[in-house]
């Protein structure tokens, strides 16, 4: 559980110094061999001030999700006139990031934590419903332009297409070029891209 920033005004700056050592060693190491001594040394501080205030690794990381030390960068997505162009575009940068080990890392770092604290996965699911609504925004540009059913449910899609990604990380697959392929396939259809010749 996050357990808050430290009371005392003097501990500001090891306080900062340990969360940003948090977030560097995440992305390094990854949340399985996220080292507490390494994370002291880097922030110039004992490893009993970490233990003092952070009982516990997941409840750092926690604190590092709460105050936005954590978060995954979101990827703009684009709005060429093609929407199957655009979330192609979209799918490819992000798994382009998740084959960084930082990227990655950072990704089941925040899953790991969002298991173990409702706090911290109320926050994860903020961030991750940003992706989704911009999601969103553009299928329902796709559907209004004609380029996909008037029925396509974009909200569940987008979950859909967000939540096959984070898995993919979270199981320490490859987001192959194939999956990608199979993905966009199963969004737009012959028939999705020209529903007019469906009927």
């Amino acid at each position: 559980m996050a357990t808050g920033r430290p009371g005392r005004t003097r501990s500001e700056k090891s306080w900062q110094a340990i969360l940003e050592a948090t977030r560097d060693e995440l992305a390094a190491q990854g949340y399985d061999r996220l080292s507490i001594d390494r994370i002291a040394t880097a922030a110039g501080v004992g490893k009993q001030t970490v233990y003092r205030w952070y009982p516990s690794k997941s409840s750092l990381v926690a604190e590092c999700i709460l105050r936005g030390y954590v978060v995954t960068p979101g990827i703009d997505i684009l709005e060429t006139g093609s929407v199957r162009d655009d979330i192609a575009a979209w799918l490819e940068a992000f798994a382009a990031g998740s084959r960084s080990p930082g990227g990655a890392a950072l990704i089941r770092a925040g899953t790991a934590a969002a298991a173990e604290d409702e706090e911290v996965a109320a926050r994860y699911a903020e961030v991750t419903k940003k992706t989704e609504d911009a999601l969103v925004e553009r299928l329902e540009t796709g559907i209004a332009a004609g380029q996909l059913p008037a029925e396509t449910p974009a909200a569940t899609l987008a979950e859909a297409l967000v939540g096959a990604l984070l898995f993919k990380v979270v199981a320490r697959q490859e987001i192959s070029p194939q999956f990608i392929s199979d993905l966009l396939n199963l969004v737009f259809t012959k028939e999705s891209l020209h529903p007019e010749e469906s009927v």
